[in-house]
């Protein structure tokens, strides 16, 4: 498997996991800035590498009058704070071709939300621009899939592509996760994200909101790790009960220490024995 260098770490080919975290979505300067700060210091602590994430603009929101962010110039401009003052790399998610030459040069990972990975044009423009490219598999994707989508990318000239998990489609209002979906994935030669507070969102299912089950974070986050993944992506906020977006399925941030630290030494027992490697598929780079 490739192994893509962020900054100083590296993500993929047996490296331990790389943790992206942040709130959802930009909801203030000071937000961002407590967030990233407490994020920094607890991965410091634990060793465990860091990508900043929080969304500019969620155009994908469930009701027309849900907060969607401070836009694209607000937001890249506190993004580049963020990458400038606590030295993290960051992430957001693009959402339409007018943003892309704004968005690569400030972040570090350009990311493809879901509902649009099956955009050819979209995604091989953003692979054409971005050094990395993170692409979160459609709930409505069949793992091994996901393999034309990779091939879109490359295709645009971009090797340094990751693949987020984030739940299948289970009934209305419900996602279920497949963890043979990762060693699937994994096959293809990309590393894999899981994105642990996503995958206990329920679409919709607070009416003109989507609810969540945050409970079961920690849960599915463990499988995941014991099953080789190369990251994890959480959603975090300083009190997710009143966050402006995906609260109920986002983590409190002073809960986060405990739960990393099992992580920790779940990925580091997996790549140590080399355990994951039970998990290669045939034809595996």
């Amino acid at each position: 498997m490739k192994k893509i260098r962020i900054r100083d770490f590296e993500i993929g080919g047996g490296a331990p996991f790389v943790l992206i975290a942040g709130p959802c979505v930009i909801e203030s300067r000071k937000l961002i800035r407590q967030t990233a700060s407490r994020l920094r210091e607890i991965a410091g602590e634990l060793g465990i590498p860091l990508v900043f994430k929080s969304s500019y603009d969620k155009a994908n929101r469930t009701s027309v009058k849900s907060f969607r962010g401070p836009g694209l110039a607000r937001g890249l401009e506190i993004l580049q704070e963020v990458k400038e003052d606590f030295k993290l790399p960051v992430i957001s998610d693009v959402h339409r071709f007018e943003e892309i030459e704004a968005a690569v040069k400030v972040l570090d990972i350009v990311q493809v939300p879901a509902f649009l990975c099956r955009q050819t044009d979209f995604i091989q423009a953003v692979a054409a621009a971005a050094k990395i490219i993170n692409i979160k598999k459609g709930q409505f994707l069949a793992p091994v899939d996901v393999a034309h989508v990779i091939r879109k990318a490359r295709a645009a000239g971009n090797r340094n592509i990751l693949i987020t998990e984030r739940g299948s489609s289970f009934g209305y209002h419900n996602l279920v996760v497949d963890y043979r979906a990762f060693p699937a994935m994994r096959s293809f030669g990309c590393p894999v994200i899981f994105d642990a507070t996503h995958s206990v969102q329920l679409p919709g299912g607070a009416g003109d909101a989507s609810g969540g089950e945050r409970g079961l974070v920690p849960c599915l986050a463990r499988a995941a790790v014991a099953a080789g993944i190369d990251g994890v992506f959480m959603e975090v906020h300083p009190d997710p009960d009143r966050a402006r977006c995906d609260g109920p399925n986002s983590l409190k941030l002073d809960t986060l220490k405990p739960l990393l630290t099992i992580l920790r030494d779940i990925d580091s027992i997996v790549k140590r024995t080399g355990s994951g490697k039970e998990f290669k598929l045939e034809g595996e780079a």
